[in-house]
Formats: structure tokens, C-alpha cells, sequence
């Protein structure tokens, strides 16, 4: 699990932190999950990893601000979800679940990534695209038969690409340390930025 720097922590998901995390399902997504999903992920689902990143609120109680989870299947990493509450987008803290994912996928020998976004989700793709995510394919009408879905892998996941994220990360803690207040930002768009596995 990485330490980025302060005030973010990141850690395991916990049955405490799953009202919290259905707050953010909601705010983030058109068809969200139910409790019961992500109680049954964290656990009874042996494959399954799920993490959430959180700040000090200011009683100094903890506050779950994003959260992400992958599944290990034969060496496929797939995400399964990834949201940072509306509030707290555009400070890099997706991209800081995506890096803290794919570090732990290569921990857990995990030879590739994969995962679906929505087709018309630009934002999500440009990020995913930054780590190295090509587009592999397409699911017609895989939201809800409404909307396509974008299969995106990045592979291999190998020394050579271990070392493409550490560069990554010391990047993006150098830019979560330029704002170490973590500034509240409000964001009217309707998806996230990241990923949705529904």
C-alpha cells in the first residue's frame, strides 16, 4: 500500500467505511452497487482487494474520501471500481487510487490489467491511457443497454513497468504535495473521472 503524502492516507476497506462508500457510489455513478456488494467483496471474495483513501475531518475523525478494488484472476488484475467523492476530484486522488492499484496487482504477480469504462467517459480513458491502458475492444451496450463499454489492458506488468510507475508516482506526489491542504474542489460533472464497473 503506498503513503502518499499528508493528508491522504490510503488503506483497506473496511465494513465501517462502507456507508461512507455508498455515498460516493451514488454521487458517482448511474447504476451504483449496493452495500450488500461491496460486503460481500471485502468479506467473503477471496480475490478481491479494496482500498480507500481518506483525510482527517476537523474533529480529527477519519473521513473516506475515494476508495477503488480489483479482482486477481489467473494473473489478471481486473479493477472493478474506482470513485473519489465529487468534492475532492481534480487533485490527482484518482490517479492515486489507479497508482496504488496497479503497484499492489504487480505485488500480487499480476501480469496484466484489465477493466471497462464508459464510452463516453474521455476523461477516465485520457488517465488510463497515461498508464499505459490500450484499447482492446468494445462491449455493445454494457451499461444498463444503454451505453457502450471501452475494454482497455495495459501488459505487460513487468519489471519495466514497475519502473514506469515509481516514476509516475514520484510525479504525483511531487503534485499532491504542492497542495497539502488538499483543497476542496466541487465538480458538477455527471460521471467521474474514473473508472465504473456496472
Amino acid at each position: 500500500m503506498l503513503k502518499p503524502p499528508k493528508p491522504y492516507h490510503l488503506r483497506a476497506m473496511r465494513l465501517s467505511d462502507i456507508t461512507s462508500v455508498m455515498a460516493i457510489e451514488h454521487l458517482s455513478f448511474p447504476t451504483p452497487w449496493k452495500a450488500s456488494a461491496y460486503e460481500y467483496e471485502i468479506t467473503r471474495n477471496r480475490l478481491a482487494s479494496y482500498q480507500v483513501i481518506t483525510v482527517r475531518a476537523g474533529d480529527r475523525r477519519e473521513e473516506v474520501i475515494g476508495y477503488s478494488g480489483y479482482w486477481l484472476m489467473s494473473g489478471e488484475a481486473h479493477i472493478s471500481t474506482i470513485a473519489i467523492n465529487p468534492e475532492w476530484r481534480g487533485l490527482g486522488l484518482g490517479e492515486l487510487l489507479l497508482l496504488n492499484t496497479l503497484m499492489m496487482a504487480c505485488s500480487d504477480a499480476a501480469h496484466l490489467a484489465t477493466l471497462e469504462v464508459r464510452k463516453g467517459n474521455e476523461v477516465a480513458q485520457s488517465l488510463y491511457k497515461k498508464y499505459q491502458f490500450q484499447i482492446v475492444g468494445e462491449r455493445p451496450r454494457y451499461y444498463q443497454g444503454t451505453e457502450d463499454a471501452i475494454l482497455m489492458t495495459a501488459e505487460p506488468l513487468n519489471d519495466d513497468y514497475r519502473v514506469f510507475l515509481r516514476y509516475r508516482r514520484r510525479e504525483l506526489f511531487q503534485r499532491l504535495e504542492e497542495n497539502p491542504k488538499g483543497r476542496v474542489r466541487r465538480s458538477n460533472r455527471r460521471f467521474s473521472i474514473e473508472d465504473e464497473k456496472r
